[in-house]
């Protein structure tokens, strides 16, 4: 097992590499631990069941689904986490085209699913409400057990 990592709860802000040096996207992304495991089991308790009531194309809809939600979170997360690495005031923009971008293509692909007729549609958005629902609860976990960045203001004077 590994030591604490920066950002993590109990390691010091100050050992979060500033924007620019090595280390610095990683040192920005401790979060994604706990809802990729939160994701993990419920892809390990959803796609079985999926499989017993509606059959392998009711579990390959929600493997998918669970799949694009947690595919979309980590690109939203690293490009932000990249953008802040690079130069903070890049994180606005960097996210919002990002978001753009994913929900663009995530209409088109959608669009042209649905126009298949897929069977597996259904299980499909039924996962990836699922899988938002786990992934935003645990990100959420997370934060709140995370301690606050503080300021010392004695050592400014």
């Amino acid at each position: 097992m590994s030591g604490p990592r920066a950002g993590e709860p109990g390691v010091p802000p100050a050992s979060v590499p500033r924007a620019g040096e090595p280390g610095a996207i990683r040192a920005r992304l401790p979060y994604l631990r706990l809802p990729l495991l939160a994701c993990a089991a419920l892809a390990v308790v959803a796609v079985p069941t999926a499989a017993v009531l509606r059959g392998p194309t009711g579990a390959a809809g929600v493997a998918a689904g669970i799949a694009l939600v947690i595919v979309s979170y980590l690109i939203s997360g690293l490009s932000v986490a990249w953008a802040d690495a690079v130069h903070p005031r890049l994180i606005m923009s960097v996210g919002l085209v990002t978001y753009v971008t994913k929900i663009v293509i995530l209409g088109v692909v959608m669009a042209a699913v649905a126009a298949t007729g897929w069977p597996g549609l259904p299980d499909l958005g039924v996962a990836i409400i699922a899988a938002v629902v786990v992934w935003t609860g645990a990100h959420l976990t997370w934060a709140l057990r995370s301690p606050l960045p503080s300021v010392d203001r004695s050592s400014d004077h």
